[in-house]
């Protein structure tokens, strides 16, 4: 059965880094289109970083240069470096895989990402 767990999320100052990971088990990470996305109190959930079929990543244009997306295959986990972060990173992360055979999505339970001032 598909899993994903997401795990690395932390409270951290303002300028600091993190790594978030998500163990994906059921689904290879590799053939199917995936991704982050956060929810910040009071909002709605948003795309942070997503990859493609073909295997190009795009970035929300609030954490381009900060924010990088990796794969490990082998492991089969996906990643994501945050440096430099703000207090409007403040959100719960999630991680995403899309099922390539009829666009279903599996989401993760979450991480809480906190930024302090």
């Amino acid at each position: 059965q598909v899993q994903l767990v997401e795990s690395g999320g932390d409270l951290v100052q303002a300028g600091g880094s993190l790594r978030l990971s998500c163990a994906a088990s059921g689904i290879a990470l590799g053939i199917n289109v995936r991704g982050w996305y956060r929810q910040a109190p009071g909002k709605q959930r948003e795309l942070v970083a997503i990859v493609s079929r073909s295997g190009s990543t795009n970035y929300a244009d609030s954490v381009k240069g900060r924010f990088t997306l990796s794969r490990d295959a082998v492991k089969n986990t996906m990643y994501l470096q945050m440096n430099s972060l703000k207090p409007e990173d403040t959100a719960v992360y999630y991680c995403n895989v899309r099922r390539s055979s009829d666009g279903f999505d599996y989401w993760g339970q979450g991480t809480q990402v906190t930024v302090s001032s």
